[in-house]
């Protein structure tokens, strides 16, 4: 089949040429790399991506297709995506469309046939970078200013791009029968999820082990979620950087004490800055379902999903913060409790979609602390 071209450039100067998929057009995004073997769905519909172009590591993606199960928001909410092969063939019984018109659906540019190694390779050494992903424009001076002078995503407000317009409520658990890692508990517990950018399998997760669960923009304030009287804030993941939210860090601020609170991935950030911690920009971040994490209290290695740029700094935590996991590639810190009050958070991502499920405990963990 003759695919028309499509090329990448970064703006360190490189450029990639390879074959366009799904949508033409041009976008920009920063070019990050996802270590998973599976998943690519979730990857896609993840809103913690926005802003991004990502790239897979692994070498073959779309073989299974894409179903309406495992979606994780109403839409793809990457820039772009990169793979070194597409599949032409989706073989899986709950396949419902192949990953190309996926992306041509929802008006996401693709690019096949380049060397992901070596993007990847570049990016692990020079930093997570700017990049333009066109097949309109193919002119490789021409796309390299491009991405020089596009907006970066340090200091950029994406969770403003994702939000949902207003309140709502979430009943599903998990419907799937192979996923049996959180037994099922009668609702019982009230929780307000601040949503700024959040994955569904978290909202599942918390219905699963026995919450019901208001989400509100996180955009909202200390006394919209107070009006809803719950028993438990949750803050939930998100994409870009989290000192630009000010609004955010505002209303946690005023909600800390006033209920037991858990944080996961941008709300573990947030969660942070409002306690009077700092956040920096990870050289390349982690992304990937296989992420080695110590956690303190029981010792004990957990392999985990995660996907963030940005981090909590651990050398000058608030006396107030006890650090309770750390990420066993780098160092970084995975994880925090508050020494007096019922408030925890990670930055990984226990509702392990798609990943393992070592960190399931998490949810039981706060269902306790709700009772």
């Amino acid at each position: 089949m003759n695919q028309p071209l499509a090329k990448l450039a970064l703006e360190d100067g490189t450029v990639y040429t390879g074959r366009s998929f799904g949508a033409t057009g041009e976008t920009f995004g920063e070019v990050v790399f996802n270590t998973s073997m599976t998943g690519y769905q979730e990857v896609l519909t993840d809103p913690s991506y926005k802003g991004q172009i990502v790239c897979m590591t692994y070498p073959l993606i779309g073989n299974y297709g894409i179903n309406s199960d495992d979606r994780e928001s109403a839409r793809p909410q990457v820039e772009g995506f990169i793979v070194r092969e597409r599949s032409r063939l989706a073989s899986n019984y709950r396949s419902s469309i192949d990953l190309e018109t996926y992306l041509k659906e929802h008006n996401i540019l693709g690019i096949e046939g380049i060397d992901t190694r070596a993007l990847v390779r570049r990016i692990r050494v020079r930093g997570a970078m700017m990049g333009v992903l066109s097949t309109t424009d193919l002119d490789s001076v021409s796309l390299v200013h491009k991405a020089q002078t596009c907006p970066n995503i340090v200091g950029r407000d994406l969770v403003r791009e994702v939000v949902p317009a207003g309140p709502s409520h979430w009943y599903e658990g998990f419907t799937n029968p192979l996923m049996t890692y959180l037994p099922p508990r009668p609702p019982k517990h009230h929780v307000v999820a601040l949503d700024f950018g959040m994955k569904h399998n978290i909202l599942r997760c918390l219905v699963q082990v026995g919450c019901k669960v208001t989400v509100l923009p996180g955009t909202a304030t200390a006394d919209e979620v107070k009006a809803h009287r719950p028993d438990g804030i949750f803050l939930s993941n998100g994409p870009g950087d989290p000192e630009p939210l000010s609004y955010a860090i505002t209303t946690i601020r005023e909600l800390v004490g006033y209920k037991p609170m858990f944080g996961i991935c941008l709300g573990h950030q947030l969660l942070g800055l409002s306690l009077g911690a700092t956040t920096f920009k990870l050289k390349f971040g982690h992304r990937g379902a296989n992420q080695p994490v110590l956690n303190h209290q029981t010792n004990r290695v957990e392999i985990t999903t995660q996907n963030h740029g940005f981090a909590v700094r651990l050398d000058n935590l608030p006396t107030e913060l006890e650090p309770t996991h750390l990420n066993l590639n780098d160092g970084t810190l995975e994880g925090m409790r508050h020494r007096h009050l019922p408030i925890f958070s990670v930055q990984y991502h226990p509702e392990a979609s798609a990943g393992p499920h070592d960190s399931g405990y998490l949810f039981e963990q706060f269902r306790q602390m709700l009772a």
